[in-house]
């Protein structure tokens, strides 16, 4: 590879990333998760009820601005930004991983190279996942949220239909054991694109980056040539999709809010902290790994990748932040590019601590709220099917949600469950996407002082 191509994605990175923080999301952002529940809670003719059901005709006949009907399809219209602002990130998330990957395996040069790394980086991702969810089980069985939910609240979220649309057709308890391994390996890609498959797109990118790395010459060049003009182009139209972020946050909490109403989002209070309290503590660990296993100073660390972070919370998509994630990386944090940009790439896509540690809560919460009983070996199961669960999650908006939907199927708990947390889970998306995008920060910095670089011939 030319020292061009790394330079004119260099400069498409820093003119993306320069025109988005200029736009202060971060801010926005807030305002409209801010105005998004208060218009919601004004609109909701569900709000009403928490003031008491003696009282609620009355105050049904002079609080509620809209009937049930007409509050929903005003809903639906200030969710338009949200689904335009979901579609775009979901039209070119598969072209940037894909792109992404197969351009950081080639930029490592050296196959013992990619051998090294892969010994060292996906125990330390298992580990990482382990102990994310290993939190949130813990926290949620000290705060026990779901035994305070009131079952008349379960029963209304259930039926608002606020689930209907983040339930997936076939669930992960479908297939055995032998099939999932098997399913590993795309026969199909055109499937598994239409199925979103995240982790066979992974594979297939990996084989085609390592085959890439093995033709003799230039005989790759203009598939590489391809693969940077693409990893240019679909972060140019993230970069226009950024702007309708701080109108699809909104929209999005005003329609669930409206569907749901007061009264649901206070019942899941102690549930969202219990999933904040985790994820910090997720960040804890994140700074104690960055403490005592890499050469970085923890004050540098946290200045280096505070921007990655804020786009990170606006976005919600450790994907359309990625590119991002490996400019901070190398710019920032002074990682080879070798080691960031095979690493965070795979990380957006297989390593989600955040994401792994709100669906352990969310499971066990809802387990508490319909009475199933977890013993120590429904709970190891949990955390094992949560590990392989997490791996593969698109690294899109709300996709943590529609996982979580098939966890429960082998729990006992009806995914229709989800409908009582739904109210909450864009700003623990949010949230959790910081946390993921942290975690591949974090790793970067930890290979940067285990993998043995000066051994491997690269270019």
């Amino acid at each position: 590879m030319t020292p061009a191509k790394p330079t004119e994605r260099s400069k498409s990175l820093s003119s993306d990333t320069a025109f988005i923080m200029a736009q202060n999301l971060w801010l926005k952002i807030l305002i409209g998760m801010a105005l998004g529940v208060i218009i919601g809670l004004l609109l909701s003719p569900e709000s009403v009820y928490l003031f008491g059901t003696e009282n609620a005709f009355k105050l049904k006949e002079c609080c509620v601005l809209l009937d049930k009907e007409t509050a929903f399809k005003v809903g639906e219209w200030f969710a338009l930004p949200g689904v335009m602002f979901l579609g775009l990130i979901q039209m070119v998330i598969i072209p940037l991983v894909t792109c992404s990957i197969i351009l950081g395996i080639t930029d490592s040069g050296s196959m013992a190279f990619l051998k090294h790394m892969g010994m060292r980086i996906v125990p330390y991702f298992i580990m990482t996942t382990v102990i994310a969810i290993t939190i949130g089980i813990c926290f949620v069985n000290i705060t026990q949220p779901g035994f305070g939910i009131d079952q008349d609240m379960v029963t209304t979220a259930i039926e608002s239909g606020a689930a209907n649309d983040r339930l997936p057709q076939k669930n992960f308890q479908d297939l055995t054991i032998p099939q999932r391994i098997g399913n590993v390996v795309p026969s199909n890609l055109a499937k598994a694109e239409l199925d979103r498959n995240m982790l066979q797109i992974v594979i297939a990118a990996i084989l085609a980056g390592i085959a890439l790395l093995s033709l003799p010459g230039k005989a790759g060049k203009p598939i590489l040539d391809l693969c940077v003009a693409g990893q240019i182009l679909t972060m140019k139209i993230i970069s226009w999709a950024m702007l309708l972020a701080p109108y699809a946050v909104f929209g999005l909490l005003c329609n669930i809010t409206i569907r749901i109403g007061l009264d649901a989002l206070i019942s899941v209070g102690l549930y969202m902290i219990t999933v904040l309290i985790g994820l910090g503590c997720m960040m804890c660990v994140y700074l104690l790994i960055v403490a005592f296993f890499t050469n970085i100073k923890l004050k540098d660390f946290m200045a280096g990748i505070r921007g990655v972070q804020l786009l990170a919370f606006s976005t919600s998509s450790s994907g359309a932040t990625m590119p991002f994630s490996i400019q901070a990386a190398e710019e920032n944090l002074k990682i080879k590019p070798e080691i960031s940009r095979f690493i965070i790439p795979l990380g957006a896509t297989i390593n989600m601590d955040g994401t792994a540690l709100y669906q352990a809560v969310a499971a066990v919460f809802l387990c508490q709220v319909f009475g199933v009983d977890l013993s120590l070996t429904d709970t190891i199961l949990l955390l094992l099917t949560t590990v392989g669960a997490s791996i593969g999650t698109p690294a899109t908006p709300g996709v943590g949600i529609a996982v979580l939907a098939t966890i429960l199927v082998g729990i006992g708990v009806p995914p229709e469950g989800i409908g009582l947390i739904i109210g909450v889970d864009r700003i623990l998306d949010m949230c959790r996407t910081t946390v993921n995008v942290t975690g591949d920060l974090t790793a970067t910095a930890v290979m940067q002082k285990w993998v043995p670089l000066k051994r491997v011939a690269l270019p």
